[in-house]
């Protein structure tokens, strides 16, 4: 009985440590091809959008519940800017097709419903976000160091 109450404590102890060391893993946004500190735009904690590097409440720039992306720390209904499906990024609390500003298929974000390759905006390919169609190094906008949702990816 002893040796199971240690097991017990040992098991949530690790399990404590886990949780601390996820809740603190922050996915950093770089400018271009750059993972230099000093090129940090954005900063992203699995709910928070923060400005820079930073993960101070009052840098807060958005706020995502896996649904809607609200403006700020907020989570009022009356925040939400935009809405997303999977699919399909609306306009505030809209899910109506003349409401859709973006289109994600798994790779290409395009501008509003379209799917024609003249109207993708960025390609996204692991850990770099590249401007329209192109792949090249020197078309890399933005290039994240862990997952950052498709919502944010478009509002940037």
């Amino acid at each position: 009985m002893k040796n199971m109450s240690n097991n017990l404590k040992f098991a949530l102890v690790v399990l404590m440590l886990c949780a601390a060391f996820v809740s603190q893993a922050v996915t950093k946004i770089y400018r271009g091809n750059s993972t230099y500190t000093s090129d940090i735009l954005y900063s992203w904690d699995g709910k928070y959008l923060y400005r820079g590097n930073s993960t101070y409440s009052a840098d807060i720039l958005y706020t995502w519940d896996g649904k809607y992306l609200y403006r700020g720390r907020s989570s009022y209904s009356s925040d939400i800017l935009y809405t997303w499906d999977g699919r399909y990024l609306y306009q505030g609390r809209s899910s109506y097709s003349s409401d859709i500003i973006a289109s994600w298929d798994g790779r290409y974000l395009y501008q509003g419903r379209s799917s024609y390759s003249s109207d993708i905006v960025a390609t996204v390919t692991g850990k770099h976000v590249y401007r329209g169609r192109s792949t090249y190094t020197s078309d890399i906008l933005y290039t994240i160091s862990g997952h950052v949702p498709i919502p944010l990816l478009i509002v940037l």
